[in-house]
C-alpha cells in the first residue's frame, strides 16, 4: 500500500505501534531459531504470543477508528484504510501460524493467544486455535471482523445497561428525597400537634382549678345564706331569746301589742 495513505492522528499512531509489533515478532522468530534450549524456546514463545495479544488489540482499535472517521473520508480512502487493515491481520495470521508451528516442533503445552488470561490452557481457546489454523486468511479475516462487531454489540449492550441504571438510581434518589421531605413535614406536623396537646392539656388543669375554686366559694356563700336564713326564722319563732344575737341592719320585731295595733290600723285604712 502506497505510504502516502492519508490517515489522521490516531490512526498514524495506532499504525506505527502496530509496526513496531510486527518487526518485533520477525525479530523474535528469527531469535527464536538461534535458542536450543526446549524452556527458553517455550519462554520466548510466550513473550511473541503476548505481543500477538497486543497486535490484535491495536488493529481492533484501528478498525474502530476507521469507523469513525468513515462518513468524514473519501470513499477511496476508506477503502485504502480497509485494505491496509486486511494487510494487517493477515500478516498476524502469518505469525499465529509461525507460533502454531514453532510449538508443535517442541511439543510442550500450548501457549493460546485467544485465552482470556496470560498462560492459560482453555479448552474453548484449544478450539480456536486449532479453526484458525485450517482457515484461510480471507475466512480468518472475516471472523475476526465478525468477532469484533459482537464485541461491540456486547459494549454498546453494557453502555445501555449502565445508562439504564444511572436513570433508575437518578429516579430512585429523586423517590427518597421527595419521601424524606414529606417525613420532615409529617414529623413537624406531629410537633405542632403534641405542643397543641400539651397546650390544652394545662389549659384543662387550669380551668379545673378554677372550677374547684368557684364551687368552694359558692359552697361558703350556700352556707352562709343558710346561716342566716335560720337566724332570722328562729328570731322570728322566738323574739324573746336572748341566746341569738341580732343581726347587724335587721331591726329587731315588734312586741305583741304594737302588732296588734298596727293590725287595727291596717284595718282601717282599708275601710
Amino acid at each position: 500500500m502506497a505510504s502516502d495513505l492519508p490517515m489522521s492522528a490516531e490512526l498514524e499512531q495506532i499504525s506505527g505501534e502496530i509496526t513496531d509489533i510486527f518487526r518485533a515478532l520477525q525479530n523474535g522468530f528469527q531469535k527464536l531459531d538461534k535458542i536450543k534450549d526446549a524452556n527458553r524456546q517455550s519462554k520466548q514463545l510466550e513473550e511473541l504470543t503476548g505481543k500477538m495479544r497486543e497486535c490484535k488489540r491495536l488493529i481492533k482499535e484501528f478498525d474502530r477508528a476507521i469507523k469513525d472517521e468513515e462518513n468524514r473520508n473519501p470513499p477511496e480512502v476508506n477503502k485504502q484504510l480497509n485494505e491496509k487493515k486486511q494487510s494487517m491481520i493477515k500478516e498476524l495470521n502469518s505469525y499465529v501460524a509461525l507460533r502454531k508451528t514453532y510449538q508443535n516442533s517442541l511439543g510442550n503445552k500450548r501457549v493460546e493467544l485467544f485465552d482470556m488470561g496470560a498462560g492459560g490452557s482453555d479448552p474453548v481457546a484449544e478450539d480456536n486455535v486449532q479453526m484458525a489454523s485450517a482457515m484461510s486468511n480471507q475466512e480468518l479475516v472475516d471472523a475476526g471482523m465478525k468477532k469484533m462487531d459482537e464485541t461491540d454489540q456486547a459494549i454498546e449492550r453494557s453502555k445501555m445497561v449502565v445508562e439504564q441504571t444511572i436513570e433508575v438510581g437518578a429516579q430512585t434518589a429523586t423517590s427518597l428525597k421527595g419521601q424524606t421531605e414529606q417525613m420532615g413535614r409529617i414529623v413537624n406536623e406531629l410537633d405542632t400537634i403534641q405542643f397543641s396537646i400539651k397546650k390544652a392539656s394545662q389549659l384543662v388543669k387550669e380551668i379545673g382549678r378554677q372550677v374547684a375554686t368557684d364551687k368552694c366559694i359558692m359552697a361558703l356563700l350556700f352556707f352562709i345564706v343558710c346561716g342566716v336564713i335560720a337566724i332570722i326564722i328562729v328570731k322570728i319563732v322566738n323574739p324573746h331569746n336572748k341566746d341569738i344575737r341580732d343581726i347587724p341592719g335587721l331591726a329587731p320585731p315588734a312586741p305583741p301589742t304594737a302588732r296588734r295595733l298596727l293590725a287595727v290600723e291596717a284595718f282601717k285604712s282599708f275601710q
